[in-house]
């Protein structure tokens, strides 16, 4: 697995919608969860992917109609990098202040 070069907010909120699922998510599931749109989540996906952090197949359920779904899961190494990255990047994300 290699790191990533950089972490945007983008990437923390895909990574914490793959980590909170405790089931490979296919990719519209992970646009609606994170809010991102998906010229933002399917690079993510895919540098994720090409980083080892995740990996992805294809839906096997011929029975569905419409396109196939791919659906994406962190590995174990990726899970552990992005528990990490996800608390150190809030931890640097400034405080928002109510009055």
């Amino acid at each position: 697995m290699q790191p990533l070069s950089r972490i945007t907010a983008a990437t923390i909120d895909v990574l914490s919608v793959l980590d909170e699922s405790a089931m490979p998510s296919w990719g519209l599931a992970i646009i609606k969860s994170s809010g991102r749109p998906a010229g933002s989540v399917y690079p993510i996906l895919e540098r994720l992917e090409a980083s080892g952090w995740v990996t992805s197949s294809w839906e096997e359920n011929d029975a569905r109609t419409g396109p196939r779904r791919r659906y994406y899961e962190l590995t174990a190494d990726g899970a552990t990098a992005a528990r990490s990255a996800i608390a150190s990047f809030r931890a640097r994300a400034p405080r928002v202040v109510t009055a």
